[in-house]
């Protein structure tokens, strides 16, 4: 019985979800505008937050988010969950991998919303992100004296997700973007824990054999899920070269989830 009720429970957030995700198409389809980026980004941040309360997600932070551009932040990589709690607290676009854009409804509002797509398999797909990255940073600089333009983007430089007991060695080719922009990074650490232990979650992970549906339906059916997002101090390149500042910002990354 009590696993029945469990799965009933389930279904019903399911539902409640899919009907936020239409909600979420909706307000793309009639609220957004190029014209305003700061209003666009507050609805995002607001049905993101909405989402996570939706799927019994509690949302902590440590440290101050960046909320203008130009700006690069990186993080490391757990779960699909992660885009949702990074919306909900920084207005930032993502880099994801192409994959993401034939999903059902979220391919959809992950493409309105303004995310860039990878080839993970390509190398010369990711010099063409990284081009367009380096644009939009750059139309920050250029705009900022006369528009509300804020281009924040956020990549996983892991280049794929773990169960978030470690962090994956930074791939250092997205970084170029940040250098070749003069732009500034911040390093995000993210990590999924018990709420009322303190220990880590493995629930929201998505990683090895691992589908969109069952990462989904395991964290549905499961007791609340504490999201930690820590941000970490503003980085500049220096005189580092893209793989040395790599491996600092995954050192930084490290450093913060082992003080959390």
């Amino acid at each position: 019985m009590q696993r029945l009720l469990i799965q009933l429970r389930a279904v019903l957030i399911a539902l409640r979800c899919v009907a936020h995700l239409l909600h979420g198409m909706y307000t793309i389809a009639t609220r957004f505008s190029p014209s305003t980026p700061q209003s666009n980004a507050q609805h995002v941040a607001q049905w993101a937050q909405r989402f996570l309360r939706i799927l019994k997600v509690d949302l902590r932070t440590q440290g101050s988010p960046v909320t203008s551009g130009p700006l690069l932040v990186v993080a490391n990589h757990i779960s699909w969950l992660d885009i949702l709690v990074m919306l909900a607290v920084q207005p930032v676009r993502f880099v994801s991998k192409a994959e993401i854009k034939r999903w059902p409804l979220i391919g959809w509002l992950a493409t309105n919303a303004g995310t860039l797509y990878i080839e993970r398999a390509s190398r010369r797909d990711a010099l063409r992100v990284v081009h367009h990255i380096a644009e939009a940073l750059h139309a920050d600089v250029d705009a900022s004296a006369n528009s509300q333009v804020t281009s924040i983007i956020a990549v996983f430089p892991e280049g794929t997700t773990s169960d978030g007991s470690v962090v994956l060695p930074f791939h250092a080719n997205l970084i170029q973007a940040a250098i070749s922009a003069h732009a500034p990074v911040q390093a995000v650490a993210l990590r999924y824990q018990d709420p009322a232990t303190g220990q880590l979650s493995l629930t929201p992970a998505y990683v090895d054999d691992d589908t969109l549906l069952t990462s989904v339906w395991r964290l549905l059916s499961s007791p609340s899920v504490q999201a930690m997002v820590c941000f970490t101090e503003l980085q500049h390149a220096g005189q580092r070269d893209r793989r040395a500042w790599a491996a600092d910002l995954q050192a930084t990354v490290t450093q913060a989830l082992s003080r959390g």
